[in-house]
């Protein structure tokens, strides 16, 4: 499929069983699908600039949810999800993704928008690592969603991009997270103290991680061996 992004050429979505691209492995690509135990399909496919609109509709409806966990926002909420702002939001993403440094994906959700996961500060060299971030609609929460999407996300993250390490960081407030991140295997090696603006002051992390021979099987068998996908 061939589609076209803001300010750059049209590019060709890949699927996972293609050859990996040399300059930014894992983008652009789909995952395969899981099933949910409630029976509903998800996957992980490309953030596209067409998807501007739902990002919107959604980050506005769950305000409440997202802005006491994500960094300060300049001004207002509202303003920091203007169409502009999603032009801005877009092309900067776009072109991490380009350089290898970002993998920007939407949770799909039976065929709908319910959310986005990003592999962020992609680094090679000595480190070869990245970390893994995600948010959900809430009216999509409790039916194991987020742990399906960080599951094919991070198994996306060693088996396609070829990371050796994925680390990812939750509020202490937001222990929820926490939960989703441990069932995907995730080890919690400390709290970084201070460590980002967050809905207007400094507060502390708890750091996880997860590398990529802790385990035999995928993110994904994990999960299906513990009845949370089918």
């Amino acid at each position: 499929m061939v589609v076209p992004f803001f300010g750059f050429p049209r590019i060709k979505v890949r699927e996972a069983e293609d050859p990996r691209h040399p300059v930014h492995p894992g983008w652009p690509e789909s995952t395969h699908g899981v099933t949910l135990a409630d029976g509903a399909s998800l996957r992980l496919r490309p953030l596209l600039n067409s998807d501007g609109a739902a990002w919107r509709q959604l980050r506005l409806a769950n305000q409440q949810f997202l802005q006491p966990v994500e960094p300060t926002v300049s001004s207002t909420w509202e303003n920091a999800h203007t169409r502009q702002a999603w032009n801005r939001t877009f092309s900067y993403l776009r072109m991490g993704a380009g350089e290898g440094s970002i993998v920007p994906m939407v949770i799909e959700l039976e065929g709908k928008f319910v959310g986005q996961l990003t592999l962020g500060n992609i680094q090679r060299g000595v480190s070869n690592e990245g970390w893994i971030g995600y948010w959900v609609h809430s009216e999509v929460t409790g039916r194991g969603v987020a742990k399906a999407a960080v599951a094919l996300g991070t198994d996306l993250a060693f088996q396609r991009i070829g990371l050796h390490r994925v680390t990812a960081t939750y509020l202490p407030s937001n222990p929820a997270s926490g939960v989703v991140l441990a069932a995907n295997g995730f080890v919690e090696e400390g709290v970084l103290r201070r460590n980002l603006h967050i809905d207007g002051q400094w507060q502390d992390h708890i750091f996880m991680a997860q590398v990529e021979d802790d385990f035999e099987r995928s993110c994904v068998d994990r999960l299906r061996d513990n009845g949370v996908i089918a």
